[in-house]
């Protein structure tokens, strides 16, 4: 794996480097997989995400004309014995209030080995490590699944269900740094 600029914010947890998608990065991912492949020097499963381009495309719109922090978007997780992408994770914009929200999603190939997990955590420690951050929040299908196992796994707390006018019912989890420990940057 090449990370091109020396300017690349990257975090690490046990088996994956995750490399903030900056525009130079997001850019590459709109243009397709062969240009992020080249681009960064890894492999791609075919489908390494079922979101497709809108979160990026919506990402790249509020960094370049909302001057948005990239670290408070997408990150590629890479998992380092095989140099693949292995997902998408990240926060859906900056801490509003003292709030920010995390979201996760694995590649069909390498789920059910704890890969979510190991993404969640990473997100929750570096979103706590700044000062402004007092909670994460995540969002779920209103059933159980893998990402309520996950986020049950990092502490989080059901708090509520919503009627969200595109997804239908959805379960808010809530995990407050009181109920964490964590360094402060």
């Amino acid at each position: 794996m090449k990370l091109p600029g020396s300017d690349i914010r990257k975090l690490s947890s046990v088996r994956i480097i995750y490399i903030n998608s900056s525009v130079d990065i997001i850019e590459k991912i709109l243009a397709g997989d062969e240009a992020l492949m080249t681009h960064l020097d890894i492999l791609i499963p075919p489908v390494w995400t079922e979101f497709g381009r809108p979160p990026f495309q919506y990402a790249l719109e509020r960094i370049q004309n909302h001057s948005s922090d990239p670290k408070w978007w997408s990150w590629l997780p890479i998992l380092v014995a095989e140099n693949t992408l292995i997902g998408n994770c990240g926060y859906k914009g900056a801490p509003k209030n003292g709030t920010v929200e995390i979201g996760y999603e694995v590649a069909e190939d390498y789920r059910g080995q704890g890969f979510g997990t190991e993404m969640a955590v990473a997100l929750i420690k570096n979103a706590f490590m700044y000062e402004t951050v007092q909670e994460v929040i995540a969002h779920t299908l209103a059933e159980e699944n893998a990402s309520v196992n996950i986020l049950r796994k990092c502490g989080f707390t059901l708090k509520e269900q919503i009627n969200d006018p595109e997804d239908g019912q959805i379960w808010k989890w809530e995990l407050a740094r009181a109920d964490t420990v964590v360094k402060k940057k």
